[in-house]
């Protein structure tokens, strides 16, 4: 029988092996020389791979399962890293010490943890040649959240007559009806974590929050080749890139792995490693999440099928009994960004009453305004967008009377600054972005 490892204590995390058959990825981890730890990510009804396309697919699953590691790696975040095979070339590296270091500092500040001086991927090895072109097909992977920003995306490629897929991670009965809902061919993707991994946390392992979009990005990586699509197109906005605060000299960014940088590195190397005609973009990049919420406003035929409320995506616990918890930051922000834009009764119908009406929100909001506290650790926007936003509404008759409204009006809008809180600003496009000359004229979709 097999001693139980104290994660924490552990000095060496392992890549053990990769392998690919019959539709299932199976990545290995292991650490020291405990149990191995496996996960199977599963691609329903996969075709052969076409020969050509071999070493481009055996490198995205190397890097699934460099990247998919970072789920176990903070279990025990231990001092020393392997990978079987031996060092990376540099530009792995240097993706995969970024996305580690960058993507965990959320889990490292909660956890008061410093990861600068553990997370060093094994440098050094030969340089790859330049990846080819595989001459792949004219059509994109849209990934599905269950959210307003996927939407958008998803109808902004229907308006230029894109051809395009609905994909998904995991079992989401919400995202699952949101797709159906596109009319795109869709796709599920099954990812399975290793069951060590909940007995690692009962011995008391490391835990928080980890970079899943670039988990999913990579697995989508590897549909893209398999499947046959060149483009995969995420959903991400400009305010993703916005830190949540600074620790220890590191800035720490809830959604780091939304955000340009991550983008950027990624989609260079998949450029290099991979395919030279597969493009990993976010098509929302130029735009501020109140941007697209003010796109989102007029695509009435979601408004019954999507949520952002992070509570029905949870792994365990309980679920709202409908599509809006109303108490968390998600909630409480896509309420504010919308109101701006939709009649005020179509919202309240939305969230089912005024969250801005309710005076034991207030802790809730003010963290969205960075008031008196840092922007909550969620995927929302900036604080100066929940700023303009609450600005407009103090503006409108009929917001005014509502509780959080007035309270905003009396006591936090004379303490700001008036020449900063215009909510044009933020509808205009920023020219920095990645979206391939293919998809561009989807933006005509913001205009």
């Amino acid at each position: 029988m097999t001693t139980p490892i104290q994660p924490r204590l552990t000095q060496v995390f392992r890549f053990v092996r990769c392998s690919y058959a019959n539709g299932v990825a199976e990545l290995v981890y292991a650490f020291d020389h405990g149990e191995e730890l496996t996960e199977r990510v599963s691609f329903p009804n996969a075709p052969p791979i076409p020969a050509h396309h071999q070493a481009a697919f055996d490198e995205a699953l190397k890097l699934l399962h460099l990247i998919a590691g970072v789920s176990y790696y903070k279990a025990g975040v231990p001092p020393r890293i392997e990978v079987a095979g031996g060092p990376l070339d540099d530009a792995t590296a240097d993706l995969l010490d970024a996305l580690y270091l960058h993507g965990l500092a959320e889990f490292a500040y909660r956890n008061g943890l410093d990861l600068r001086s553990r997370i060093a991927f094994p440098r050094g090895g030969a340089a790859k040649p330049e990846a080819k072109a595989l001459s792949l097909p004219h059509r994109t992977l849209v990934p599905i959240g269950g959210g307003k920003d996927s939407l958008v995306a998803v109808e902004a490629i229907k308006s230029m007559g894109g051809e395009a897929t609905a994909v998904w991670v995991g079992n989401s009965p919400l995202i699952a009806a949101c797709a159906e809902r596109t009319g795109l061919a869709m796709l599920n993707i099954q990812r399975e974590l290793a069951p060590g991994l909940f007995e690692l946390n009962r011995l008391g392992a490391w835990n928080g929050h980890i970079p899943v979009t670039a988990v999913n990005s990579a697995i989508l990586v590897l549909a893209a080749i398999l499947y046959g699509y060149d483009s995969i197109a995420f959903a991400n906005e400009r305010s993703a890139s916005a830190a949540t605060l600074e620790y220890e000299g590191q800035l720490v960014n809830h959604q780091w792995s939304k955000g340009y940088e991550f983008e950027q590195l990624l989609g260079d190397w998949l450029h290099a490693h991979v395919a030279a005609d597969l493009d990993y973009c976010s098509l929302l990049r130029p735009y501020s999440e109140l941007a697209v919420t003010r796109v989102f406003a007029r695509l009435t035929p979601y408004f019954d099928v999507f949520s952002s409320c992070n509570r029905n995506f949870k792994l365990l616990g309980p679920k709202p009994a409908d599509r809006w918890c109303g108490q968390c930051p998600k909630c409480h922000f896509v309420f504010l960004a919308l109101a701006p834009f939709l009649a005020k009764p179509r919202l309240l119908s939305i969230f089912g009453r005024n969250l801005l009406d309710d005076e034991n929100l207030a802790a809730g909001f003010d963290a969205l305004l960075e008031y008196q506290d840092h922007k909550p650790f969620e995927c929302v926007g900036e604080g100066a967008e929940a700023r303009a936003a609450m600005v407009a509404l103090s503006q409108r008759s009929e917001w005014q009377a509502d509780a959080l409204v007035e309270r905003f009006r009396l006591e936090i809008l004379p303490q700001l600054d008036e020449k900063e809180l215009a909510l044009e600003p933020w509808l205009a496009p920023s020219a920095e972005h990645r979206i391939p000359a293919r998809l561009q004229p989807a933006l005509a979709f913001f205009a």
